[in-house]
């Protein structure tokens, strides 16, 4: 038993050797650099009954330090007081535009079709879709300019740090930049035009408006839950670059208020961001399961045993999401929670899976989706 726990603790530290060299080709953003007449960007927002959020994202918006900026923030049916808010907030600011949603077609998910109605007003060179959760430094908007004229990338997306208050997304938001940091080649998906090696976050997308322009924006992906995903593949594609950047130290989302809302917004994507393959979310239940859910049952056996290696695969796997949290700018302490996580990961896909297999819609702010 314990050349197995040996064996099961050195794979487990090659993980973390894993993580730590693939996280070297993340860039971050970089110092705000750009010659000549600065090129017009247009900053998109979707909103839909989000009044608890206006106010800080409008000081976010009118605190940004880049000289030529529009504002189009679109109103998308809200049943509160998120319209009202808007106006009250952006009154007398000549960059700011409201619009009003249209009815949702049958054949497009909300978000995009939001989307889409904002692009089309937009008269900027780049588009820089943002939630209206996020907060941002002056300077991110800058940084995203900056970083994409360096590379030569089509689009600058990426991850923000996240408040977490509720305790059900302290389990599962830490997971999406562990996803990232361990799963996801970055060599690949940053220097390399492959389509499957591709990430991206809708809540920051920085897009040169040309190459939108060529992939059929969003009216390509009308009916995608990860839309931002397939936008990305949709870019590589058409032969262009793709930037998945640490945007932590400049940008900030308070994803969920409560309980409910984390699972309901995590069951609509975990799934779907898979593929909805069936094999493959068994594989990594099976695979969480054995390596990041056992070794806290494992653990609590080694310390009534008095077998203290036995608590070594629990360290391991607290230290590889301690390092993505250092790098990510999140709270260091709820790397202790690993299994739990794990744990929460497993349940929330295997719900996604088994409500697709009984063809029963998602739902979030007040639609369903199949």
């Amino acid at each position: 038993m314990e050349m197995v726990i040996a064996i099961y603790s050195l794979v487990l530290a090659a993980f973390i050797l894993w993580t730590v060299g693939n996280r070297a080709f993340m860039p971050s953003l970089p110092a705000p650099s750009f010659a000549g007449q600065p090129p017009k960007i247009s900053v998109l927002v979707p909103l839909r009954n989000e009044e608890e959020n206006v106010e800080t994202l409008v000081a976010a918006l009118k605190g940004a330090d880049y000289p030529q900026l529009e504002f189009l923030l679109l109103n998308d049916g809200s049943e509160d007081r998120t319209n009202e808010l808007l106006h009250a907030a952006t009154d007398g600011d000549g960059r700011f535009t409201i619009l009003q949603g249209t009815p949702l077609p049958d054949d497009w998910i909300g978000k995009v079709h939001a989307c889409h109605q904002l692009q089309q007003a937009a008269t900027g060179d780049h588009l820089l879709f943002i939630d209206a959760d996020i907060s941002f430094t002056p300077e991110a908007i800058s940084q995203s300019l900056t970083l994409a004229d360096k590379t030569g990338a089509a689009l600058v997306t990426g991850f923000p740090a996240f408040q977490v208050p509720p305790f059900l997304s302290k389990l599962l938001v830490p997971m999406l930049h562990f996803v990232i940091h361990f799963h996801l080649p970055l060599v690949f998906a940053n220097y390399s035009r492959y389509p499957l090696a591709s990430a991206a976050n809708g809540m920051w997308m920085f897009f040169e408006r040309e190459a939108y322009m060529e992939i059929g924006g969003h009216a390509s992906v009308k009916d995608s839950l990860v839309e931002d995903v397939h936008l990305a593949r949709r870019l590589k594609q058409h032969g262009k670059r793709v930037i998945l950047a640490n945007i932590t130290r400049s940008v900030t989302c308070r994803m969920y208020t409560n309980n409910p809302d984390v699972w309901e917004g995590f069951l609509k994507n975990s799934f779907t961001g898979i593929g909805r393959s069936s094999f493959l979310a068994l594989f990594l239940t099976l695979f969480y399961t054995t390596f990041y859910f056992a070794p806290l049952p494992l653990a609590i056996a080694g310390i009534f045993t008095f077998r203290w290696l036995w608590c070594v695969p629990y360290l391991l796997i607290v230290l590889q999401q301690a390092f993505v949290m250092y790098v990510t700018r999140q709270q260091l302490r709820l790397a202790w929670l690993m299994p739990l996580q794990a744990g929460a990961m497993i349940a929330v896909l295997l719900t996604a899976m088994w409500k697709h297999i009984r063809k029963q819609p998602y739902s979030w702010k007040g639609r369903k989706y199949s």
